[in-house]
């Protein structure tokens, strides 16, 4: 229960965008423990956080990197530019600083990964209200690392060649989905589908669909 009194604090918004309700609530009733954080609303989907985000107040929103109907770079991006007020915290499984860096750089305040323990997401929450950016301590040694040139001869991964698009289909891929089931679930043309499943087989040197179909599911997060 909220604390209406005189000498309460300041009350977030929390929106948690999710594709796995379970998921969804345990990070619900993390937050709601703390005085100064209300999970006011969930959502499974771009669409649906979308229609959260079009109908009342959010301060803050936790999102998944991977959602069922489309990616949760998207849903940062369209964020950023027609709800510029609502900080966004990525609580993700893909661990690759590739992921956070374009997190970053679509949009994101913060990046986190599933087995944190509840105390650095509220930190991490926290951090981002009072504008300032929140990272787990291994992407921040790993960017910290490329800004200062510690890795410049390490060798690039070939997933970098990627475009944001082709990293999302081959997600899809990695789950199983063919051709026409990510056409439509990306609301793209098959066509289009098509050349980005090319684009990904020249850039990763690969020559059969069965050698996509195994770097897609080896880049999935386990």
């Amino acid at each position: 229960m909220l604390d209406h009194s005189p000498d309460a604090p300041t009350v977030s918004k929390v929106l948690i965008v999710d594709d796995h309700p379970i998921l969804r609530h345990g990070i619900a009733q993390m937050i709601e423990r703390e005085p100064d954080l209300d999970p006011c609303a969930e959502a499974g989907s771009v669409d649906e956080a979308l229609e959260v985000l079009a109908s009342q107040q959010v301060d803050l929103m936790v999102v998944d990197l991977s959602l069922a109907d489309q990616s949760g770079m998207d849903l940062i991006r369209t964020v950023r530019t027609h709800h510029p007020q609502v900080k966004c915290l990525v609580l993700t499984m893909h661990d690759e600083k590739l992921h956070a860096e374009r997190a970053l750089r679509a949009g994101a305040r913060g990046y986190l990964m599933k087995h944190e323990t509840t105390k650095k997401i509220v930190i991490a929450l926290r951090c981002l209200r009072d504008g300032r950016i929140f990272l787990s301590d291994t992407i921040a040694s790993d960017l910290l690392e490329r800004m200062a040139g510690a890795s410049s001869t390490a060798p690039a991964s070939p997933m970098a060649a990627l475009t944001d698009r082709e990293l999302e289909v081959l997600r899809l891929i990695g789950r199983g989905l063919k051709t026409g089931d990510i056409a439509r679930t990306l609301h793209r043309s098959v066509h289009t589908v098509e050349a980005h499943r090319a684009n990904i087989k020249r850039k990763l040197g690969l020559r059969t669909a069965q050698e996509l179909a195994h770097a897609a599911f080896s880049a999935m997060p386990q």
